[in-house]
């Protein structure tokens, strides 16, 4: 090595992939969670419904750009999804405890627990994507 030259950090080359795949399906699951609660009843309800719906439309979208942006779009990307997701699951836990736009929520409603993980994992993996995606710099 020489002195003054710059490492670029170790990172498991193999990991973005897996990553990649995980965190767009995950952001899958969560929209098709909520496109099913919205036909489900959730449609109904005032402010959350429409909110359910974009939720739906946002996640595909999502879903589609982590899967498919080029690897120089990915960590803004994998971002965009984990805070996607991060809003979502702050939603959820809102509704549950204090309520949300006058709605509460329980823990024994349908696909609460379901959600819940979906999301709390897209968090963790997208995060995870967007730092295992992020550019290195040597020289």
């Amino acid at each position: 090595m020489t002195h003054g030259a710059r490492v670029a950090p170790r990172r498991a080359p193999g990991a973005v992939l897996p990553l990649r795949v995980l965190g767009a399906v995950l952001l899958a699951l969560a929209a098709g969670i909520h496109g099913l609660l919205w036909l489900q009843g959730y449609a109904g309800i005032p402010l959350v419904g429409p909110a359910f719906l974009a939720d739906t439309v946002l996640g595909g979208v999502l879903a589609v750009l982590v899967a498919s942006v080029p690897r120089r779009w990915l960590p803004w990307a994998a971002v965009a999804g984990a805070l996607f997701a991060l809003g979502t699951l702050g939603a959820l836990l809102l509704s549950t405890t204090v309520g949300l736009f006058g709605f509460v929520e329980t823990t024994a409603a349908p696909l609460w627990w379901e959600s819940f993980w979906v999301e709390l994992a897209a968090v963790a993996v997208l995060a995870g994507l967007a730092v295992a995606a992020r550019p290195t710099r040597s020289g």
